[in-house]
């Protein structure tokens, strides 16, 4: 009588290809659908960080107009990186003081827009009498929208990744303003 020996497909030792392979097809699946969320996710703390960096330069501004310029405003992001003489702290942090400035995936710029020239700062700089900053993500995986402010101190985005020109933030103008 001849007796086959015959491997269990199961054993108690470890795991069958089949369950090793459905294991991985169903974390395969998991791991396609959480990533489109966190790919939204990132773009939209990067967009939330262009916000607040524009706000930072918005009260920058404010501060540098009313205590360092005599009404006139900075076009360039490195003169507010600058303390007038016998001050230690700067109008904007070190991180937003470049020309340009990036942040979270988009580059802040600032200049004078169509403003006219105003007086010297407190560092013989000159300044204007309005500005024009837009931040702009340096790639579509950074975020979707563009931005851009003045010295109206509103911030206007486009959908389309470009910032909103001057003529658009302007009392019907027709850009759209962040609520």
């Amino acid at each position: 009588m001849a007796t086959s020996t015959r491997r269990a497909l199961s054993s108690p030792n470890g795991f069958t290809l089949i369950e090793l392979v459905a294991t991985v097809a169903i974390v395969g699946i998991l791991a396609a659908l959480a990533v489109p969320a966190l790919m939204r996710a990132k773009m939209s703390g990067n967009e939330v960080s262009a916000i607040g960096s524009l706000k930072a330069i918005n009260a920058a501004q404010a501060a540098y107009a009313s205590t360092a310029a005599g009404g006139g405003y900075a076009t360039l992001l490195s003169v507010l990186g600058t303390a007038c003489p016998g001050q230690s702290q700067a109008f904007i942090s070190a991180e937003l003081a470049a020309d340009p400035s990036m942040k979270s995936g988009y580059s802040m710029v600032l200049g004078a827009g169509a403003s006219g020239p105003g007086p010297l700062d407190c560092n013989g700089s000159p300044s204007h009498s309005g500005y024009y900053l837009t931040a702009t993500p340096t790639n579509a995986a950074n975020g979707r929208r563009g931005f851009a402010t003045s010295n109206s101190q509103v911030i206007f985005f486009d959908l389309n990744g470009v910032p909103p020109p001057e003529a658009a933030m302007q009392p019907g103008g027709g850009g759209t303003p962040i609520q």
